[in-house]
């Protein structure tokens, strides 16, 4: 662990870049606190990281969200890595005609082919509930 003045560390919420990239050198230098022999300063170091990554995770959630994921697109997806075909996963849904026009948006989806789709593509239910009718 870096040198660092753990008494000088202000702890606020991050409104700008700057703020954001000093959190960061922040829980940098902080990431091997554990290590730190003396309990008082550990248990200080890892209270202030903890605090800096609540903080900085936050502004990242804010100002870097992640874009929600389409569940159509994670099928097709899914089926890429795996190398199948339609024909491979229509048992998923009930047959070649509704694997189709499922994945050309013409049908929704049902709880039972999520069910399937997630019991054997592994692709999470949560995504998948997205396109359900």
């Amino acid at each position: 662990m870096n040198n660092i003045d753990l008494d000088t560390i202000v702890i606020k919420p991050i409104t700008n870049s700057k703020e954001f990239d000093a959190a960061n050198d922040i829980i940098e230098q902080l990431i091997d606190a554990d290590l730190i022999k003396d309990r008082k300063d550990r248990d200080k170091a890892l209270a202030i990281l903890e605090a800096v990554t609540i903080l900085a995770c936050e502004y990242e959630k804010k100002h870097f969200p992640i874009p929600e994921i389409d569940p159509i697109e994670a099928i097709k997806e899914r089926m890429q890595q795996l190398h199948l075909s339609q024909k491979d996963v229509a048992k998923f849904f009930g047959g070649n005609n509704r694997v189709s026009e499922v994945l050309n948006r013409k049908r929704n989806l049902t709880l039972k082919m999520i069910k399937e789709l997630s019991a054997n593509l592994k692709i999470p239910a949560e995504t998948l509930l997205k396109a359900a009718s």
